[in-house]
C-alpha cells in the first residue's frame, strides 16, 4: 500500500463560492472586502467534504484569466464551439448541417459494431476461373463489386449480417436505404423536430415515432383548445410570437374569449395508428428464445455493443449495424466573469496548435512534496506512523518572470475525524524571478560549482529551523513541513472530556483513504507586473514602465501519504 501512494497537490477553483462568479459594483470597496476576508476565516477549507471533491484540481487542468488574475476550471469556463469536424476524415461540418442529418458524420466514416474499430470499404472480389488466362503484363480488372464494410481488427464485415453495397461512394446513404427502405419519412436522422412527410407513412424508429406521437399531441392540443396559452407540446417557453401574444391576451384581460375557451372542456383521443407513432408490443419472446439455445451466450451482444448502437434494442450479434462516426468540436473558453477568451484553438481541423492558451502553470507555482528523510521504496518505514513527528519537504517553483512573495496558512489540526497536526516552519518567503537561461547560462555555469560545494559542505549540519528556508535556488523555494500523524484507532473518547450537547463520536470502521494524511493549505502570492492598458499605443513613457501591484490567494490540498493503522 506505501509504494503505490505518490504524494500530490490539488488546488482548489474560487468557482466553489457562487458569490465570486460576479463582479461587484465597487470592487474597492473595503466593506465588501472585509465582509469576503472574515467569511473566508470564519469558513476553513475541509479537503474531504463532499463538495471539495468536485473543485479540486490538477495544476495541470486549470486555466488562469489575466484580466480577473483568478484561477479557472473546466467546470466554471464558458465553452463556445469554434469548428464542428468528423475524427475519421476530418471533413469538417457546418452547424446548420446538424440539424438536419444529425450529430453523426453521413460520409463513408463507420465503426465496427463489435470492437468499435474503424471499417474499410473493400469489394467482394469472385474466384478467377481456371479455363481464362492472362498475360503477366495485363493490368488487373477493376472490382466491380459488390461492396462491404469490413474491420481489420476483429474481422468482422457486413455480410455477415446481409449488407452489401452497390458502389463504394456514399456508403451511409446505402446503409440508410437498406435499413429503413426507399421511404425517408420512416426514419428520423436528426434529433431535432422533423415530422413524417407523408401521412399514411408507418414510423419504426424511434426517433421517429417520437416524432410522430409529438407532431400528433401537438395537433389534437391547438384543435382542442384554439385560445389557450400554450399551442402544443411543440412550444416550450416563448418559442413562437403566437404563443406569447396568447400569453399576453389571457393575463392582460383584453380578449375574454380566450378565457372562456379555456374553461370549456374538450375531449382529445390518444393515438391508435401506426402512422400517428403507436405501436403494439409484441410479447412472443419464443423466436428470441429459440435463436438465444441455438447461438448461445456468444450470440448475444455486451452491454458496451447495444449502447454504441444508433438505434436502440439489439439483443443478438446479427441485429448489430454500423456505427456511424459521432462529430467532435473544438471549443474555445472564456472566463465567467469578465468573458475574456482564456483558450481557444485553430478553426482548422488538422491544426493542433492553440491561438489563445492561458494555462495555470505559467502564472502559479507548482508546489512538489517530498519526504525530508525518503526511506527506501517498498518497505514500511514508508508509511507514517502515528504521533510520531515526520518532517516533508514543499518545493516552489516560479514560472513568471517577476519576484512572487508567499505566505502559507494552514490549521494547527486537520479537519476530519483523525485530526493530525501541522506545523509550517517557515510560513513566508519569497520565490526569485524565473530567469531566461540564454541571458543567465554563463551565470549558472560560474555559481553552479560554489552552490554544489556549499550544499555538498552544510549536508551534514543542515537542520530545519523556525522562520528559514531549508534551500532556495534561481526560481524556487524549499521549505519544511512537520506534521505528527493522528492514530487510526477507532475509540470512543474518555467520558471526563465530553461536554453536555457534544455530537456522539463517529465509531464507524476505517472508510475508503481516510488512512491518507491531507493538509489544506492556503496560498497567497504577491508580486508586481506590468501595468495594464486599455487601448494599445496610448501610454505614455513613464506610464510604460509603472508597476502595478498583484494578488491571488487560494486553497489547495497536499496529499503527504498513508498513516500505519497498526
Amino acid at each position: 500500500m506505501a509504494s503505490s501512494f505518490a504524494p500530490y497537490t490539488y488546488i482548489q477553483c474560487p468557482c466553489r463560492d457562487s458569490s465570486n462568479q460576479t463582479r461587484p459594483a465597487d470592487e474597492a470597496s473595503p466593506t465588501a472586502a472585509q465582509q469576503s476576508g472574515d467569511s473566508d476565516d470564519d469558513h476553513a477549507f475541509d479537503p474531504r467534504a463532499q463538495r471539495s471533491t468536485f473543485s479540486l484540481y490538477p495544476l495541470e487542468h486549470l486555466l488562469y484569466c489575466d484580466v480577473c488574475h483568478q484561477i479557472r476550471c473546466p467546470r466554471c469556463v464558458s465553452e463556445e464551439v469554434v469548428t464542428i469536424y468528423c475524427p475519421n476524415c476530418l471533413f469538417e461540418v457546418g452547424s446548420s448541417s446538424l440539424k438536419t442529418e444529425g450529430n453523426r458524420c453521413t460520409r463513408s466514416c463507420f465503426q465496427c459494431p463489435i470492437c468499435i474499430g474503424p471499417l474499410a470499404v473493400q469489394a467482394l472480389e469472385s474466384p478467377p476461373e481456371p479455363a481464362l488466362l492472362s498475360a503477366d503484363s495485363a493490368a488487373a480488372p477493376t472490382p466491380a463489386g459488390p461492396w462491404i464494410l469490413t474491420c481489420s481488427y476483429c474481422h468482422w464485415n457486413s455480410a455477415e449480417i446481409g449488407v452489401k453495397f452497390d458502389k463504394p461512394q456514399g456508403i451511409f446513404g446505402q446503409l440508410q436505404k437498406l435499413r429503413y427502405g426507399d421511404e425517408p419519412s420512416k426514419h428520423v436522422v436528426s434529433g431535432g423536430d422533423t415530422s413524417p412527410t407523408k401521412a399514411d407513412s408507418i414510423p419504426e424508429t424511434q426517433k421517429a415515432r417520437f416524432t410522430a406521437l409529438k407532431s400528433f399531441y401537438g395537433s389534437q392540443t391547438a384543435s382542442a383548445n384554439p385560445g389557450a396559452g400554450l399551442s402544443g407540446l411543440g412550444d416550450y417557453g416563448l418559442a413562437s410570437p403566437g404563443a406569447l401574444t396568447r400569453i399576453m391576451s389571457i393575463y392582460s384581460g383584453n380578449n375574454m374569449s380566450g378565457l372562456k375557451q379555456k374553461n370549456r372542456s374538450t375531449n382529445m383521443r390518444e393515438a391508435d395508428l401506426a402512422q400517428e407513432g403507436f405501436r403494439v408490443s409484441d410479447l412472443d419472446e419464443s423466436g428470441a428464445i429459440s435463436q438465444l439455445r441455438r447461438e448461445g451466450w456468444d450470440g448475444t451482444v455486451t452491454r458496451d455493443q447495444a449502447r454504441m448502437q444508433v438505434e436502440e434494442g439489439a439483443r443478438f450479434a446479427d441485429e448489430l449495424w454500423p456505427i456511424p462516426y459521432l462529430l467532435r468540436t473544438k471549443r474555445s473558453k472564456r472566463c465567467p466573469v469578465c468573458r475574456h477568451i482564456i483558450s481557444k484553438p485553430e478553426s482548422k481541423v488538422s491544426n493542433t496548435r492553440w491561438r489563445i492558451r492561458l494555462v495555470a502553470n505559467s502564472f502559479v507555482p507548482s508546489i512538489s512534496v517530498k519526504p525530508l528523510h525518503p526511506a527506501p521504496p517498498g518497505s514500511d518505514e514508508a508509511l507514517l506512523k502515528p504521533l510520531q513527528p515526520t518532517q516533508f519537504l514543499l518545493t516552489f517553483k516560479n514560472a513568471l518572470f517577476d519576484d512572487v512573495k508567499v505566505t502559507l496558512g494552514t490549521p494547527a489540526m486537520t479537519p476530519g475525524r483523525f485530526a493530525s497536526r501541522v506545523t509550517v516552519l517557515c510560513p513566508e518567503f519569497q520565490i526569485d524571478a524565473n530567469p531566461d537561461n540564454d541571458m543567465y547560462l554563463d551565470d549558472v555555469l560560474r555559481d553552479g560549482d560554489k552552490e554544489g560545494q556549499r550544499r555538498r559542505g552544510d549536508e551534514g549540519i543542515h537542520q530545519a529551523e523556525a522562520g528559514k528556508i531549508w534551500e532556495r535556488g534561481r526560481n524556487w523555494v524549499s521549505i519544511v513541513v512537520e506534521v505528527v500523524p493522528a492514530s487510526l484507532r477507532i475509540e470512543p473518547p474518555p467520558a471526563l472530556l465530553r461536554k453536555e450537547g457534544d455530537p456522539e463520536p463517529d465509531l464507524s470502521p476505517l472508510r475508503e483513504d481516510e488512512d491518507i494524511l491531507e493538509i489544506p493549505m492556503f496560498v497567497r502570492l504577491e508580486w508586481e507586473g506590468e501595468a495594464a492598458h486599455d487601448q494599445v499605443g496610448t501610454a505614455t513613457g513613464k506610464e510604460k514602465d509603472a508597476r502595478e501591484k498583484r494578488e491571488l490567494a487560494y486553497w489547495c490540498a497536499i496529499g503527504i501519504g498513508r498513516i500505519s493503522q497498526e
